[in-house]
């Protein structure tokens, strides 16, 4: 960090003539506090209070919609199959209790004009699986078949990044029909590489199209295609065979727990100050008309720990705040 010293108006910061009372509070360690009493009974206070409160509910409920996966109809088809929700999957897949903290969840929302495509068709995070953080990444069969978007392929390599950039295992629950075919020149390797680890489904809908018979006249099921079967005695790329999507999950966690992964961590852990102002008062600072202004440093004193913060650059570019936070 470069210090440059001044003397400005008025400042505390002299000379080496100064006092003692005043020395002492230049070199004192305690960090400054940001952050002021609002008058939340102002119009401007209370008609931001209402407007953020109306868009934070708009927000809550698109999420939930999110969380919902495709529509009715796929979600009763993939159910009607016996197949488990991808939620459900996690649900159950996640040690008892614990929490599962989801990466980009508004991932391709409005992306493609009208098509819908919830979450991007992937679901992808963290969570603890048999006591061991994972990054867990999951298709969504109930959007598009589970076929990989543009979007898709972003936040899949997103998922791998985190997990190479933390070291954390991968689980991967493979649900897709592989390569999203009317947007599959957007899909296929570029220099990122697009690896192929979903698991290719024979029939593209519903309908039950015979993908084979359509191309080289033969009659192969589902099953025989990429089956269970196929891959646990002749391709040889699964390692267990599972009944069923229970039985799946159960052998998930088998594998992790059989890891022996301890993750060597150097950090220290503090019980957490609350800020010196509640952050429901938020609602009231930020309110949703971009055209007017408000000091984003009660915004910080909102969110950081007793609402300390040590700015610095404090009079350089007035338009961005920098600065650091303490426990």
């Amino acid at each position: 960090m470069f210090l440059h010293y001044v003397r400005p108006v008025g400042s505390l910061i002299r000379s080496r003539s100064v006092n003692a009372a005043v020395s002492r509070l230049y070199h004192a360690d305690k960090v400054a506090t940001v952050g002021s009493q609002p008058d939340s009974q102002s119009p401007v206070f209370q008609e931001n209070y209402d407007q953020m409160q109306v868009l934070v509910k708009e927000l809550k409920d698109r999420a939930e919609k999110i969380k919902l996966g495709g529509g009715e109809k796929a979600r009763n088809l993939h159910t009607s199959r016996g197949k488990l929700l991808p939620r459900e999957r996690i649900d159950r897949l996640l040690d008892p209790g614990s929490p599962f903290l989801e990466f980009s969840q508004f991932a391709g929302y409005q992306l493609y004009g009208s098509e819908e495509v919830p979450a991007g068709g992937i679901i992808t995070g963290i969570g603890r699986v048999s006591g061991v953080e994972c990054i867990i990444v999951v298709n969504d069969a109930t959007v598009k078949g589970g076929t990989y978007y543009p979007v898709t392929v972003k936040k899949h390599l997103r998922a791998q990044e985190i997990a190479q950039q933390n070291h954390l295992p991968c689980i991967y629950l493979v649900d897709s029909g592989g390569a999203n075919l009317p947007r599959q020149a957007d899909v296929f390797p570029d220099r990122d590489h697009f690896g192929r680890i979903f698991f290719n489904q024979a029939r593209l809908s519903s309908e039950g199209i015979a993908q084979v018979k359509a191309a080289t006249g033969e009659e192969v099921s589902a099953e025989d295609l990429g089956g269970a079967d196929l891959h646990c005695r002749k391709s040889g790329v699964t390692d267990h065979y599972a009944l069923d999507d229970n039985h799946a999950l159960h052998l998930a966690r088998k594998a992790v727990r059989s890891l022996n992964y301890k993750k060597n961590l150097d950090v220290t852990v503090e019980t957490p100050e609350a800020p010196l102002f509640p952050a429901d008062e938020l609602y009231g600072i930020v309110g949703d008309n971009l055209k007017r202004n408000f000091d984003i440093r009660e915004v910080i004193a909102r969110i950081v720990d007793g609402s300390k913060f040590d700015e610095f650059k404090a009079f350089y570019g007035d338009t961005l705040v920098t600065g650091a936070v303490f426990q």
